[in-house]
């Protein structure tokens, strides 16, 4: 491992505790207010609006909650979410709150339904993430999930999702680290 990418490394872990403390000390009438504000962005978005077959994720505790969204939405659009399976994600249609699952790696619930066999169907995918930048570069927990499903969807548009405190100045890119079109924020 060279020294730039060890600094790299070194680098994202510091910055992956900081947004973790930020997280922590957010108050909740503003972070209620953000979602609410990314929320309806994202539903006024273009590619949003024209998309039938959208990847999204089922939120965990400290991303930029889905949830709210996700359930107005999957009865008029194909919502899918992530499996995990080994070191990848399978996706899955969601078909209701009552078809999730915990999932086997980390326990964020999972559609149990029908597996997406045609991933080129779909048309957007909506992206968790630690960290963003005006450059529209995400970082997310380090495990590589998202970029190694993005890379096999080269034509999705690609929207992160992040509070405000979670837009950075830059962040630090390596080769495998796939941008987004956008980056929606509750700013």
């Amino acid at each position: 491992m060279s020294m730039k990418h060890a600094s790299i490394i070194q680098y994202k872990k510091e910055l992956r505790l900081k947004i973790k403390q930020l997280k922590y000390e957010f108050p909740k009438e503003k972070k209620q207010r953000e979602v609410r504000g990314v929320n309806k962005e994202l539903e006024q978005h273009s590619a949003f609006k024209d998309a039938t077959h959208i990847l999204m994720y089922w939120a965990m505790a400290d991303e930029m909650p889905t949830r709210e969204f996700i359930l107005k939405w999957y009865q008029h659009k194909n919502i899918y979410l992530p499996v995990v399976k080994g070191d990848d994600l399978e996706i899955f249609l969601f078909e209701g709150e009552e078809s999730l699952v915990a999932g086997e790696k980390y326990g964020i619930p999972e559609p149990a339904g029908e597996k997406l066999l045609d991933e080129s169907k779909l048309e957007m995918v909506i992206v968790p993430g630690v960290a963003f930048d005006n450059q529209n570069n995400r970082m997310g927990r380090g495990a590589g999930y998202y970029d190694r499903i993005l890379k096999r969807l080269p034509m999705a548009k690609k929207i992160g999702l992040a509070f405000g405190f979670q837009m950075i100045d830059e962040v630090p890119v390596e080769p495998h680290d796939i941008p987004m079109d956008v980056v929606i924020t509750g700013k």
